[in-house]
């Protein structure tokens, strides 16, 4: 018997649809025979961009509406369908930033947040940047900053601090490629 057996989803409601995420909640069986509901936003996974040249790390600087205020942190975006993490990656690096990477790699896969959230991240490093043309978004206003390695993560514990950028940072330095 798995734990997912302990656990039986009596029901699944969908309460709203977004462009840009689902929302409801599943009605689950506890293992002690009560009943919660458990609510969830679903979204389409992600792929942050650990981008290194010239030893800087390559930052983008962005106002956050949600939380009304201005981050500096990774490359980052959508994994469109059909995409890995790594091909979303050097997509995003280029619309993002302007550079195409030589190579990337995928450094972690995880669900993130999963006390609320149905989503997938993909911490992915990128090395060899040519400069590119940008191609941003219509809701992308942000600026490319390029940050010294041995001050990334400092910079990415400066508050407003976000998770992705963290993970971002200590994977690659993990890895020992900063």
């Amino acid at each position: 018997m798995t734990a997912e057996d302990d656990w039986p989803v009596i029901e699944s409601v969908t309460e709203y649809e977004t462009d840009w995420y689902t929302g409801g909640y599943d009605l689950v069986e506890q293992p002690d025979g009560s009943t919660k509901r458990y609510y969830w936003a679903e979204l389409p996974p992600a792929t942050v961009v650990v981008a290194v040249a010239d030893d800087s790390v390559l930052f983008v600087e962005q106002f956050r509406p949600v939380i009304r205020e201005s981050h500096l942190e990774l490359p980052a975006g959508i994994v469109e369908s059909g995409e890995s993490f790594t091909t979303a990656a050097a997509r995003e690096l280029r619309e993002e930033t302007g550079f195409v990477p030589d190579s990337t790699a995928l450094l972690q896969e995880f669900w993130t947040c999963t006390g609320v959230l149905r989503h997938r991240r993909g911490i992915v490093f990128a090395e060899g940047l040519t400069p590119a043309d940008r191609e941003l978004d219509g809701n992308e206003f942000l600026t490319p900053q390029s940050v010294p390695v041995e001050d990334a993560l400092d910079v990415a514990r400066r508050q407003p601090a976000n998770d992705a950028t963290l993970e971002g940072i200590l994977l690659a330095r993990e890895a020992g490629l900063l």
